[in-house]
């Protein structure tokens, strides 16, 4: 009795692998519609809004208030936050990156880490967004539109 696979095995073993990963996601949601862009303070100094009607406030003295508005906590914690905190812009040569750090304290880690949205432009409608939920799951993207777009 021979324990050596046959030549046939192979075959059936790669094709079992492949099945097995199709099941699971490759890839993250891709961004929402848009070119990056570097924004003015001007620019960024506004009320943004989300798709729910949640609401990210930046002032220009770099604080903002955030009421439900949809934010990047890890995925299986719930995705909105409300509360006051700070804000500062980031850019690289081609995108604004906007930090917002609540001034309350994670619930479960007690520490105060920046959430950050991305700038975009699509056509004449400025976005923040940033990749929210378990990547697996389809959540949609958080995106947050400005006022004078």
């Amino acid at each position: 009795m021979s324990v050596l696979p046959s030549r046939h095995t192979a075959p059936i073993l790669i094709a079992a692998t492949l099945a097995l990963t199709g099941c699971g996601r490759l890839t993250v949601m891709p961004p929402p519609e848009g070119v990056p862009v570097v924004l003015k303070p001007a620019e960024l100094t506004t009320t943004w809004t989300d798709a729910d009607g949640g609401t990210l406030t930046l002032k220009p003295d770099g604080t903002f208030v955030a009421d439900d508005v949809c934010i990047a906590y890890r995925w299986d914690e719930g995705l909105t936050g409300s509360g006051k905190g700070t804000w500062v812009r980031g850019s690289n040569k081609t995108q604004s990156i906007i930090h917002v750090i609540f001034d309350a304290a994670h619930p479960e880690t007690g520490e105060r880490e920046p959430d950050s949205y991305a700038a975009l432009r699509h056509h004449k409608v400025l976005k923040l967004w940033t990749a929210v939920g378990d990547p697996d799951n389809d959540y949609p993207n958080c995106v947050l539109t400005s006022p004078a777009s």
